[in-house]
């Protein structure tokens, strides 16, 4: 992975990375995290946000009471977190917000938190290495029993994304990066400005990776379900019928780890225990 590339991807993200979540694909994102924190979180603890960017998650987890730490690779997603966390003014409940890689936890102790939340990282550890490196730090960190939470993007929507993306479908014509991302899940895309050095996984391959580092996986999850791809007219549903919209929502969030949906969600949410 080219950590400068990614550092540049979201250097310029700023406001438009904290409303993604305001979005429609983004609102049924976090409906379905928020249910899967509730359901597995303890009742009170310390929490690691690693990648949080903006911070939304954390800001969140500090207004449930939890004492968190806000982390993430990009200088200027933490600057905005840092704006975010006072306007919500939730600074009592954060203990750091500040820059660090998922592949390099070495300033937090072992078993130093109650769970750990890596909600970005995965999309763009084009490497092996780094990530077993990643999945071995998350784990060091965790105390016993501790509960980690780690999104990942399906190969499928890398594929979606370059074809819906027009400025580069011409990638279909590169059997090398066809190639590459098939078989490596490894999205290396010279288009200027646009997402870059991504991974994409097999939902079949999430469970196993983390079980050989000692998790014991509770859930796999798509982030929006069996509407991935109805967002907008799902948020149309909510404005004119709440009450469908509510019961769409909550058949989204039951069947979110069908295994017939996982490989077309837009991203998938794993949920071990130590």
């Amino acid at each position: 992975m080219s950590k400068d590339l990614v550092r540049a991807y979201y250097a310029s993200f700023g406001e438009r990375e904290w409303e993604r979540l305001t979005w429609p694909e983004g609102v049924l994102e976090w409906a379905v995290t928020i249910y899967a924190l509730k359901a597995h979180l303890p009742a009170t603890g310390r929490i690691l946000d690693i990648g949080g960017g903006v911070g939304r998650y954390s800001i969140w987890l500090a207004q449930q009471s939890y004492k968190v730490v806000l982390a993430d690779l990009s200088p200027e997603l933490i600057e905005v977190a840092k704006n975010k966390i006072a306007e919500a003014g939730v600074q009592d409940q954060m203990e750091a917000v500040e820059v660090s890689d998922v592949c390099d936890l070495s300033k937090w102790a072992d078993g130093s938190f109650d769970a750990v939340l890596c909600l970005g990282p995965f999309y763009h550890l084009t490497e092996e290495q780094d990530r077993e490196q990643a999945a071995a730090e998350l784990v060091r960190v965790l105390r016993p029993s501790g509960t980690v939470f780690v999104a990942f993007m399906p190969v499928y929507v890398l594929l979606r994304r370059t074809l819906i993306t027009e400025s580069e479908r011409q990638h279909f014509n590169d059997s090398t990066f066809v190639g590459q991302l098939m078989n490596e899940g490894v999205f290396l895309n010279d288009v200027q400005g646009r997402f870059n050095s991504g991974y994409g996984v097999r939902p079949q391959a999430i469970a196993p990776f983390f079980e050989k580092h000692g998790l014991t996986t509770l859930d796999l999850l798509s982030d929006q379900g069996f509407a991935s791809t109805n967002a907008e007219a799902l948020a149309e549903l909510k404005e004119h019928n709440p009450a469908a919209y509510q019961t769409v929502l909550e058949l989204i969030i039951q069947t979110a780890n069908d295994p017939s949906i996982l490989g077309m969600a837009g991203h998938l949410l794993y949920i071990g225990k130590k």
